[in-house]
């Protein structure tokens, strides 16, 4: 059942989706060659604190850590530790949620660590630019496949392949709500786009095939031929004029 929310509803958003966009960018700027994805997520657990929020994904059905943070082939999901060190080269996907005031804010990107070759910073852009595509098109009358159709258009153009076993997602009181929102154009338009819906929007890109697997952990998912993947997310509330972000300093 999707839950449209009131303006209210959506300025209480407001707070968890700053919070949220404020502690990534620390992240971002952050993140260097030789530091352990623990350190990130304990950065982040600190901020968290500070800021009176809760962490959105620690204890979430197990998940043992703030920040989703997933390297190279990885796509989504992966498992802060003091092993995995951060090296020139890498590219990095935090994901990363909080709880504010009972309401949920969602976002992520991929950052670069040092040099990257050409390609591998093309499928960052690239996946970069099929969030904004999708955004572009939550607008009041469209439906939620015109957002898939967008973030597909702009993936397929690069030949690059769309996870098909994750996606985006309704988000509010709970993490996940309806509707979800697939990064490929699916059977049907599915439900219409209308003021007050809330959206976590989130391509997941390949560089090369879009089959995916979970490792032995039960969380980490990586890509089936070891290419990279991006990963770029952000919570949008749809107003009357159309997407507003919410997750933006």
């Amino acid at each position: 059942m999707i839950h449209l929310k009131s303006a209210r509803e959506i300025e209480l958003m407001k707070g968890a989706s700053r919070i949220v966009a404020e502690i990534l960018l620390e992240l971002r700027e952050q993140a260097r060659q030789g530091m352990s994805t623990a350190d990130l997520d304990r950065i982040a657990e600190d901020l968290i604190h500070k800021k009176k929020a809760r962490p959105a994904f620690k204890g979430y059905r197990g998940f043992p850590a703030c920040v989703c943070i997933s390297i190279n082939e990885e796509v989504v999901h992966g498992i802060p530790s003091s092993k995995r060190i951060l090296k020139n080269g890498d590219i990095v996907g935090l994901d990363f949620g909080v709880i504010y005031d009972g309401y949920f804010g969602d976002a992520a990107f991929t950052v670069a660590i040092g040099e990257i070759p050409d390609h591998v910073r093309d499928l960052l852009r690239v996946t970069e630019q099929a969030l904004y595509e999708g955004i572009k098109q939550a607008l009041p009358g469209n439906y939620i496949a015109d957002i898939s159709a967008a973030i597909q258009k702009a993936a397929e153009a690069h030949h690059f392949g769309i996870v098909r076993e994750f996606c985006g997602h309704g988000i509010g009181r709970a993490l996940h709500e309806d509707p979800p929102v697939l990064n490929y154009a699916g059977n049907g338009k599915g439900p219409k786009i209308k003021p007050g819906l809330v959206l976590a929007i989130e391509p997941m890109i390949n560089l090369g095939t879009e089959k995916v697997k979970v490792l032995d952990d039960g969380w980490t998912v990586t890509t089936l031929d070891g290419k990279p993947s991006a990963h770029f997310e952000h919570t949008i509330a749809v107003t009357p004029d159309g997407p507003e972000i919410l997750t933006r300093v």
